[in-house]
């Protein structure tokens, strides 16, 4: 018996790192998926994003343990393509509980240098694809008469400052208005909702050059290494940034019964980040 046996999950950037990473451990428990993606470029991203091969390795690890997923690439800044992925996933698997709005990007810049377009982005994939996620998919679980569950990934930048990341950090503190709201908004229909706050995590929107940089300005082509000595002396910490498992441990309480009355709340996944 698994803690999401019968349930079906819907998550947005499930190709890899953590939405790939929460789509195994939610099926672990017994849920079927339906994943989207962008699998492409997005115009500002420094790093090499997900592709459609990820996709595919999302769709055979969850199919390896048996449990049933309907996978597409889209863009989260499409409210059409997310209606209809979701529409198509409810279609074929019966149902939709969980909503774990998780797609985003990092695009480290200076405040007053930073090109227009950069703010655009971050705020259209960060914060209104966030919307359009849920805008998407909570009407599913409204309709199921049954109740369910949405966590909003947004950041630890969303509590703590760090230079480089106005956009970003302004995108994520948005989530959190937006939960509470919604949290209030769908608490009469049994829909708990709520953001979860990662520090830094270990996947590919972060092990990169740029993101390196960000730790060690000081250094032209700064190394991983470079990056965790530099992230452990800035947060106080033994570890330069928690596993994709840490946070998708963390959602998986928040969607089961395990959190049946947490709602509303601001989960922080830091390793003690907060303290200093």
């Amino acid at each position: 018996m698994g803690l999401l046996d019968g349930k079906v999950a819907f998550i947005t950037g499930a190709a890899r790192g953590q939405g790939r990473s929460h789509a195994l451990t939610l099926a672990r428990e017994g849920a079927d998926i339906i994943a989207v993606d962008i699998c492409r470029q997005a115009e500002t991203v420094p790093y090499p994003m997900a592709t459609p091969d990820d996709l595919a390795e999302t769709v055979k690890e969850v199919e390896a343990l048996d449990r049933r997923i309907i996978a597409s690439e889209v863009d989260v800044r499409d409210l059409a393509a997310l209606t209809a992925a979701v529409n198509d996933g409810v279609a074929e698997l019966g149902r939709l509980d969980i909503v774990l709005a998780n797609a985003g990007i990092s695009t480290p810049a200076p405040t007053l240098e930073m090109d227009e377009l950069v703010w655009d982005e971050m705020i259209e994939i960060n914060l209104t694809g966030q919307w359009k996620t849920i805008r998407a998919a909570v009407p599913h679980i409204i309709n199921g008469g049954r109740g369910g569950s949405v966590v909003i990934t947004s950041s630890l930048a969303a509590i703590i400052p760090n230079a480089n990341t106005a956009h970003y950090s302004a995108a994520k503190a948005g989530l959190v208005a937006l939960m509470k709201v919604l949290a209030k908004e769908l608490a009469p229909q049994s829909i708990r909702v709520n953001t979860i706050h990662p520090t830094t995590v270990a996947t590919d929107m972060i092990l990169n050059e740029p993101t390196y940089r960000l730790f060690r300005p000081d250094l032209e082509h700064p190394t991983r290494e470079d990056f965790e000595v530099a992230a452990r002396t800035l947060n106080k910490l033994p570890v330069a940034a928690v596993e994709p498992a840490d946070i998708s441990n963390a959602i998986l309480y928040l969607v089961s019964d395990a959190g049946r009355y947490v709602t509303g709340i601001t989960h922080v996944v830091d390793a003690g980040g907060q303290l200093g």
